[in-house]
């Protein structure tokens, strides 16, 4: 994510520069301690932080852990992967909900650092879960804070208590105690209640939120803070652990540009877990903060569960089924592709998605220059087919590709590469489902995907330029070297020869593409 970005690319660089090495000396140690201990006070993590950081890094890597290791640049890499989880919180907190309801959440942070949009996101997260939240608009300082809320509660589909109209009117202990009861006359199981900020700490906001907490005796209280807000993250953090005490911190605004190293921490100087990261304005971008995948995109390692979970969320299963089923019997048409692309968009930022591949840290640039408008501009080529066109593209000729085009606003030429690609894809899912073996531009077939007893048309011009022996002892010498040969061979993942998938694998393979 863009905050760290800055972070990521030192800590990739440095570990870089170790991968050539085939052992390291104290030396080469020290040298990746020093550019990471950089890195990470350039990235604004308190001092306290690094100087304890670093020095387990630099004692473990010193260790026999890494000298015993075969690639001792991958272990030190580890090493820093393992003692950033620890710095993030170690291991995932979830909320923790009361044994008799209603659970009641307490938000408290400065004015600004975004908790009447967590108040929202939160909600909408909770009632996706099967919840039934309520909003309690406590923060009567702001202006206009209380219609913000109601309109964030409104985009939520979330119930709000907003008794008093704010702008420094109304009692907000009383509206917090009246609310919870509130909520339990109406059986919502979670209270959400937004408190107010200031610009800074002071003396009145800690009394005010603090009497909010004895008031409401709140199971969790949440600390949002900005991402962005740099070292001032941990002395705020102090002084709300000081006055208020908090069970649990969200960080907000994490797809801003800031270093946000100070972020990383607070979760390390107050011993309070993250629990939440927002990544960004609408209402869908929150996320449960898991400390090792964070700290796995940190490192550029990726974070490919949190992928899968956002796919399984935003494709329906049976639609997937029924699409692995038209691949199979070759009646995927454009309507589908559409309906694919439609579900795609619900997982939300294509450069967000992306950006969770393990790698995509060092393509940054490309990911810059990738245009998010490029989804809409092929949905808007395929509706402007008619029912006909889309199920049938091989009507498509010339008056009807220009119409096309007028239509979406596009080129000709756009409407061809369109049509080019998506029979390109539908053939090579096609090869799939039929369980043979994939040609993929650029990478030539997938090994281990041919059907058992299909041979390439190298293996053949091989096997037909060699010469062989007239006397039939020794070509049968010959043919047992051949296959000692063979079975020595490893694949190309170095991961040891394997034999040709069998009929029973192929079969269990087509099974996975709805072809019986």
């Amino acid at each position: 994510m863009a905050t760290f970005g800055t972070l990521s690319d030192r800590l990739t660089e440095t570990f870089r520069n170790l991968r050539t090495k085939g052992k390291l000396s104290a030396s080469d140690v020290d040298g990746t301690v020093r550019e990471i201990r950089r890195a990470l006070l350039d990235a604004d993590v308190a001092l306290p932080v690094v100087k304890d950081f670093t020095a387990k890094v630099r004692e473990r890597a010193l260790g026999d852990e890494v000298n015993r290791a075969l690639n001792p640049a991958q272990q030190v890499v580890q090493i820093v992967n393992e003692e950033l989880i620890a710095i993030l919180g170690g291991e995932q907190r979830r909320l923790e909900f009361a044994k008799n309801p209603p659970t009641v959440i307490m938000l408290a942070g400065l004015q600004g650092s975004g908790k009447t949009t967590f108040a929202g996101k939160l909600a909408r997260q909770l009632q996706g879960e099967g919840h039934t939240p309520l909003l309690v608009a406590a923060d009567l300082q702001r202006p206009n804070a209380v219609n913000q809320l109601q309109v964030v509660a409104e985009q939520a589909g979330a119930t709000i208590y907003a008794p008093e109209p704010g702008n420094g009117v109304g009692d907000p202990v009383r509206v917090a105690r009246d609310g919870v009861e509130h909520a339990r006359r109406q059986q919502h199981d979670v209270v959400i209640i937004d408190t107010a900020g200031r610009l800074g700490v002071d003396a009145e906001m800690m009394k005010q939120a603090a009497d909010i907490r004895a008031a409401t005796n709140p199971d969790e209280v949440l600390f949002v803070i900005d991402a962005m807000i740099g070292q001032d993250a941990v002395n705020t953090a102090k002084a709300f652990q000081d006055g208020v005490d908090f069970t649990g911190v969200v960080l907000s605004k994490l797809d801003g540009d800031a270093r946000g190293g100070a972020a990383l921490s607070v979760a390390s100087i107050t011993g309070r877990p993250i629990m939440f990261a927002s990544t960004g304005e609408t209402l869908d971008a929150l996320e449960p903060f898991h400390p090792d995948r964070m700290a796995s995109r940190i490192l550029d390692l990726g974070d490919i569960l949190t992928l899968i979970e956002q796919a399984q969320q935003a494709f329906d299963e049976a639609e997937a089924l029924k699409v692995a089923e038209k691949l199979a019997t070759e009646t995927f048409t454009l309507e589908d592709f559409l309906d694919q692309m439609q579900q795609l968009k619900k997982m939300g930022s294509m450069k967000k998605m992306l950006g969770m591949l393990p790698g995509m840290g060092q393509m940054k640039q490309q990911l810059e220059d990738f245009d998010e408008r490029e989804i809409d501009r092929t949905e808007a080529i395929i509706r402007s087919m008619t029912p006909g066109e889309r199920r049938n593209p091989k009507v498509l000729n010339g008056s009807r590709r220009l119409r096309i085009a007028r239509g979406s606003g596009m080129t000709v030429t756009d409407v061809n590469q369109l049509v080019q690609r998506f029979e390109q894809a539908a053939k090579m899912m096609k090869t799939v489902a039929r369980g043979g073996t994939p040609n993929i531009p650029g990478m030539g077939p997938v090994p281990g995907m041919g059907r058992p007893g299909a041979s390439s048309k190298r293996g053949k011009k091989g096997k037909s330029s060699g010469s062989r022996s007239g006397n039939p002892a020794k070509r049968a010498a010959e043919n047992a070297g051949l296959a000692t040969s063979q079975e020595a061979t490893g694949s190309g993942f170095g991961l040891g020869g394997r034999p040709a998938p069998t009929e029973a694998d192929m079969a269990e393979i087509q099974k996975l593409f709805g072809k019986n």
